[in-house]
């Protein structure tokens, strides 16, 4: 059987792609993450019906031929995926590091789903309305709308043709402006009150650190897009202290600034403009010093 797999607090890129990825094989299983961002989230509980998603729950132990993995670079820990088993990566981030057994279509675009919407075009497949309107989700929400420096002409292009399969606009619009939640507002807040700015390089950095309210369970990277569009800096750093952990969230808007390099210091992962890190042995103030340490050489020096 074959699995498709993407990472934890999956956004609409990561879902998207899964949808794509099915659509080119229709026999495998495109197995949802425990976590999804809250507007993924509402999105798929409206339209579940029309979907061919497995729910992390309805997850059975079966015997794998293959997993394909979407939009991240590293096996989640799934019942039945084994050391040994066949791995193909499509992803839009290119990093180092990738295990020399993987099958491997990497390719530095706006989003991952561009990628798998070529295939669909090369393949000769048509998409629903819904269908169309899922993968759209995947590339406005990570270009900005085809507005991030990230974005190329291919990410355009895809979109163009999943308006042609019907893609409608106002659902892709009243999922990507979604309100941030009681609890992401209250941090929200706290990190501005506590955003402290650094210049290295020439290149401006904001740096914010906050204690989450008790029994915060909502996504910190809405959080950081809000923060990143009020603030408009090269960077962007948020540590949070949370009840067993401590996440980094980081956001780059140049190739000046390597977030990736920060995150996979402390055991996280990403690309070089966004990227993440589960801190579990760290205290909030050992992190920021360890965060500090590692951007000091996350930044390339300017040319003189």
């Amino acid at each position: 059987m074959l699995l498709i797999l993407t990472h934890e607090n999956a956004d609409f890129d990561a879902v998207a792609s899964q949808l794509a990825a099915h659509k080119l094989n229709p026999a495998s299983v495109a197995l949802l993450s425990r976590r999804v961002n809250r507007n993924v989230k509402q999105f798929l509980a409206l339209y579940w019906d029309s979907l061919p998603f497995m729910r992390a729950d309805d997850w059975r132990r079966r015997q794998i031929s293959q997993v394909i993995l979407v939009d991240t670079q590293v096996v989640p820990g799934v019942r039945g995926v084994r050391h040994d088993t066949p791995v193909r990566v499509v992803d839009h981030h290119v990093a180092d590091g990738l295990q020399e057994d993987w099958d491997s279509h990497i390719e530095q675009l706006g989003a991952t789903t561009t990628l798998l919407v070529e295939m669909l075009q090369g393949a000769g497949l048509s998409l629903a309305p819904i269908e169309a309107t899922l993968l759209l989700l995947g590339i406005y929400e990570d270009t900005g709308s085809l507005t991030y420096g990230t974005t190329t002409s291919r990410d355009a292009h895809a979109a163009a043709w999943l308006l042609e399969q019907a893609a409608d606009l106002a659902v892709a619009r009243r999922f990507l402006e979604i309100p941030l939640s009681e609890q992401q507002e209250a941090l929200y807040q706290q990190l501005q009150k506590n955003t402290e700015w650094l210049r290295m390089q020439g290149q401006a950095i904001a740096f914010a650190t906050a204690v989450a309210e008790e029994g915060f369970d909502d996504e910190i990277s809405a959080v950081a897009h809000r923060m990143r569009d009020a603030l408009n800096p090269a960077g962007l750093i948020l540590l949070v202290k949370l009840r067993q952990h401590v996440q980094l969230v980081a956001r780059s808007t140049t190739d000046k600034l390597n977030v990736a390099f920060i995150a996979r210091g402390l055991g996280g992962g990403g690309h070089g403009r966004a990227a993440a890190a589960t801190i579990m042995d760290l205290s909030l103030t050992d992190a920021v010093q360890r965060v500090m340490a590692l951007l000091e050489k996350a930044v390339q020096p300017a040319v003189k």
